[in-house]
C-alpha cells in the first residue's frame, strides 16, 4: 500500500478551465511574432499531439515561446474573473482534500493568475501550495524542484495533469500519475503514454486515488 499524502495537480485545463481563453488569446498576438493562428480545424489536431510536435508547425521557436508564454500569462490576468474552474472540479478536491490528503498545484502559468483564481472561485482553502515553473519539455524537473522547495518526499506524491507530457514528467520523477481526459490530450492520446490511472470526469478522481493506494 503507497504512503500517499500528497495529490499535485496541472492547473491549466486540469483545474481551470483556461484552453479556450489561451487559444484566442495565442490567436489575437500570433500575427505580432510572425506565427499561424490556431483554427477550428486544427483544434482536433492539437489534441492528439505533443506540444513540442506542433510549434513548428505553427511558427514558434524556442525564443519566440518564452516571449508568448509570458505575453499570453500577461494578458490572462486581466481576465482571471472570467476564467471558470472545470465543472465539478472545485467539489472533487473538497472531496480529495477532506479525505486528508495535502493538495497543491504545479503550473507554467504564473503564481498571482492562480493564486486570483483561487481566490474568485471560493477554492484559496483547498490548495496548500503553489509552484511556478517554466518548462515545456522539461517538467519532471520542475517537479523534482517542487519536490526540494517542499520538503516533499517523490514516495508520497500522485500528480494528476491533462496532457502526455504530465505523464511523461511524472515517470521520469518517479511517481504516479492520473491524466485527466477534460483537458489538452484526448483520452486515448494519453492513455498511449500509460497513466497508472485516467480520469474521464472530476468525480472520478477520488476513486482513481484510492486505487493507486491499495
Amino acid at each position: 500500500m503507497r504512503n500517499i499524502k500528497y495529490i499535485i495537480f496541472d492547473f491549466d485545463g486540469t483545474i481551470a478551465d483556461t484552453l479556450g481563453m489561451a487559444i484566442s488569446i495565442f490567436n489575437r498576438i500570433a500575427p505580432e511574432y510572425d506565427c499561424k493562428p490556431i483554427n477550428d480545424e486544427d483544434w482536433e489536431l492539437i489534441r492528439t499531439k505533443r506540444p513540442q510536435d506542433l510549434l513548428k508547425a505553427y511558427g514558434v521557436t524556442n525564443f519566440k515561446l518564452v516571449l508568448i508564454l509570458l505575453r499570453v500569462r500577461k494578458e490572462m490576468s486581466k481576465l482571471i474573473p472570467e476564467i471558470e474552474p472545470v465543472k465539478n472540479i472545485p467539489d472533487a478536491l473538497r472531496v480529495i482534500k477532506n479525505s486528508g490528503l495535502r493538495l497543491g498545484i504545479l503550473t507554467s502559468n504564473s503564481r498571482s493568475n492562480v493564486n486570483a483564481f483561487l481566490k474568485t472561485n471560493g477554492m484559496s482553502e483547498v490548495i496548500e501550495f503553489i509552484y511556478s515553473g517554466k518548462s515545456l519539455f522539461g517538467k519532471d524537473r520542475i517537479l523534482k524542484r517542487l519536490f526540494d522547495h517542499e520538503n516533499i518526499s517523490a514516495e508520497t506524491v500522485i500528480y494528476v495533469g491533462d496532457e502526455t507530457r504530465d505523464i511523461e514528467a511524472s515517470k521520469k520523477a518517479g511517481i504516479p500519475v492520473i491524466a485527466a481526459s477534460w483537458g489538452l490530450n484526448k483520452k486515448d492520446f494519453l492513455a498511449s503514454s500509460h497513466p497508472d490511472q485516467i480520469a474521464d470526469k472530476p468525480e472520478d478522481l477520488f476513486g482513481c486515488i484510492q486505487r493507486i493506494c491499495t
